[in-house]
């Protein structure tokens, strides 16, 4: 008896400002693409159960052609699998913060998917011997999580965060969610524990798994790909998304790959400590020309670390202007260096002068070649100095006009 657990669709989702023909954001495009894909994967697995872990929609009101689109593809799965049970649970992003303002996920009910929202409700199969305890995203109190004890199998379909285990990147960008002890999930009890809320593929238990998204759809991607490289379940342009096959018989799970709409190009980071302005931008160029099929309609990121004030300005903007118009993002992460300070004479904990901190800066600042370091920084120092001179306080009592100042 084998169960297909998916998560974390997130139709709707919108990024950047390209649009696809049709006048739609093409990341939204993108990401129903992918959920397609996935419920062409459910269909050609064929499982007994099928369990939806929240978050279906990226927003409480989803545009027209995400909801509809959402409709025909849950149509067909149930059209294609007629005996298979289906379960899904509303997660945070699915569920509205005003009782008034209702969830978008009861319109799947009409098709035959069982959908809990609001409060926990235990669905029970008897022909199959299976209970599932469907947890929906519920702020505040963690309710009692007990295995039915007449049911040969029970599962656990919960939204929410494990505690301590979502990192901190997501953790800060993340819409608070009902967070979960370890002790409270107590895995052990169950038979299968189906799990949404955290976008990587992750093993909580042997038998308790969060199965990931199905495409990049949160605010940090690229900690997304780093978390899914740890987990061994990365890509690299096909990326790391997938589902997971879980056999309640035998107790083991298979973690089936999808394929993602766009690829996402994370590359080499440069560091420029050093560097020219000529020298930052050969090296870009040299990692945006390298990439293995161009970076034509491609999510690219190129960190850029240690590059100075001075040398950002002069970056050719030309050149960044064309990678940004051939991908469908090109995202230039400039870095600045950190500051170490030197230390200085005199009492422990004095502030810096403003003349020693220009004479840090100008001792580092990348120069042209052939310029004198010391004479550039000694004639830095004289514009300060004169500079300073020049706005001294005029002395009180002494006119602006140079006289005596004892007049009116």
């Amino acid at each position: 008896m084998r169960i297909v657990h998916l998560s974390d669709l997130h139709l709707g989702f919108r990024q950047y400002q390209r649009v696809s023909p049709n006048g739609i954001n093409q990341r939204e495009v993108d990401v129903g693409a992918s959920f397609k894909r996935a419920i062409d994967r459910v269909i050609a697995l064929r499982p007994d159960f099928v369990l939806l872990a929240g978050d279906i929609f990226h927003v409480v009101r989803p545009s027209n052609p995400a909801i509809l689109h959402a409709f025909m593809q849950f149509a067909r799965l149930v059209q294609e699998l007629p005996n298979a049970k289906i379960v899904m649970v509303a997660g945070n992003h699915d569920t509205p913060r005003t009782a008034e303002t209702g969830c978008i996920l009861r319109l799947f009910a009409p098709l035959g998917i069982h959908v809990v929202v609001g409060e926990p409700e235990r669905i029970t199969f008897p022909d199959e011997g299976v209970s599932i305890l469907a947890v929906p995203d519920l702020p505040g109190a963690v309710p009692a999580l007990t295995p039915d004890p007449d049911a040969r199998y029970n599962v656990l379909l919960l939204h929410g965060e494990v505690e301590g285990m979502l990192p901190e990147y997501a953790a800060r960008m993340e819409r608070p969610t009902t967070e979960i002890t370890t002790e409270e999930l107590a895995p052990a009890r169950w038979d299968y524990v189906a799990l949404g809320h955290y976008h990587v593929y992750r093993e909580i238990a042997p038998n308790a798994f969060y199965s990931g998204s199905v495409d990049y759809t949160s605010a940090n991607p690229w900690g997304e790909i780093r978390e899914e490289r740890a987990a061994g379940v990365h890509r690299g342009p096909e990326g790391g998304k997938g589902l997971i096959e879980w056999d309640l018989e035998s107790a083991t799970h298979v973690f089936h790959p999808l394929p993602i709409s766009r690829p996402l190009i994370d590359l080499n980071r440069l560091d420029a400590t050093g560097m020219s302005v000529e020298g930052v931008d050969a090296a870009m160029a040299q990692r945006v020309e390298h990439v293995p099929g161009g970076i034509e309609e491609k999510i690219v990121r190129l960190v850029v670390e240690n590059v100075t004030r001075h040398v950002a300005r002069q970056l050719d903007q030309r050149a960044i202007r064309e990678y940004k118009r051939r991908a469908l993002h090109f995202h230039l992460d400039l870095r600045r260096p950190e500051v170490a300070r030197r230390s200085v004479s005199g009492a422990p904990g004095r502030r810096p002068s403003l003349s020693e901190v220009l004479r840090e800066k100008l001792e580092t600042r990348p120069l042209t070649s052939g310029v004198n370091r010391a004479a550039f920084v000694e004639l830095g120092l004289d514009y300060l100095d004169r500079a300073t001179k020049a706005a001294a306080p005029i002395p009180i009592g002494m006119s602006m006009l140079g006289g005596d100042g004892d007049g009116a």
